[in-house]
């Protein structure tokens, strides 16, 4: 599409076995970077995809580790794509089309481009939702392959998974369950971005932060804490009828609890200002 705002819109009506990941994270860069060479970018993930199609046919049948190294050769080793340790917080390090041009970023755009590899390869695979850092896994019968993109595609063990957590949450901290819980193509999405809205609102850019929060809301329409974000937002910057309308909205989807009666409170307020 020529609009990349429709075409996220039309993300937001998919069941999300049908997202494809790289073009909707694409879209979204085009959105953050209009003046950015998306063809380029589109054309290099056709690449990406026709290698791994290649590869995919030298890998033995159910060969989970031989997955594994075949897409670190490709994306670490042949296109030399790796984490961003010297200018991490920079924003380019979310956008995919930066990171396709840059060929380093952020651990859950790298590991979009790894998702994208796997899916072409016919591979199962999805992003896991790790404390502080995101990680790819690649599913095989019964069992699966947690890869560090970020840190160069290496397989991580169970030894090697606990140290990273421990340096994330410190010391004290151990697996348990749910650590590695799968992640949804649209959940992917959403922390991809979710990157560039926090570091506007680091650099104060709240208008910039509401932005990125309602595309964010074009591919996932039924976010409640999105919307409820998005109403705060246009609270605190004095549009009042804007932020009445996502406090509606999240109130459809979360019409009971002590969140919803806050909302309520704030939005009698809000009417009070219309008076």
């Amino acid at each position: 599409m020529s609009d990349p705002r429709a075409a996220l819109d039309a993300i937001g009506l998919l069941p999300d076995t049908e997202i494809d990941i790289a073009d909707a994270a694409l879209q979204l860069a085009r959105v953050d970077a209009p003046d950015a060479d998306w063809q380029a970018a589109r054309a290099h993930l056709s690449d990406l995809a026709r290698d791994a199609v290649a590869l995919a046919a030298e890998v033995a049948e159910g060969d989970l580790p031989g997955r594994a190294d075949a897409l670190a050769h490709l994306l670490a080793s042949q296109y030399r794509y790796h984490g961003d340790t010297d200018t991490y917080d920079d924003m380019e390090n979310a956008n995919l089309i930066r990171v396709a041009e840059r060929r380093r970023g952020l651990p859950v755009a790298l590991g979009v481009l790894w998702l994208h590899c796997a899916r072409a390869a016919g591979w199962g695979a999805h992003g896991v939702d790790f404390p502080g850092h995101f990680l790819v896994a690649l599913e095989g019968k019964g069992t699966k392959a947690v890869i560090d993109v970020f840190g160069g595609g290496g397989v991580l063990d169970a030894r090697e998974l606990r140290a990273l957590l421990k340096r994330v949450e410190g010391e004290a901290a151990e697996l348990r369950p749910g650590v590695l819980q799968p992640m949804s193509a649209r959940a992917v999405l959403l922390r991809l971005q979710n990157n560039i809205k926090i570091r506007r609102l680091r650099a104060g850019d709240l208008r910039g932060a509401l932005a990125c929060t309602e595309d964010m809301l074009r591919i996932a329409p039924d976010q409640a804490s999105l919307w409820r974000e998005a109403a705060l937002m246009n609270q605190r910057l004095d549009q009042v009828s804007a932020a009445l309308r996502c406090f509606e909205r999240f109130l459809v989807l979360v019409p009971q609890g002590e969140a919803a009666e806050r909302a309520r409170a704030v939005m009698d307020e809000l009417r009070a200002r219309l008076n």
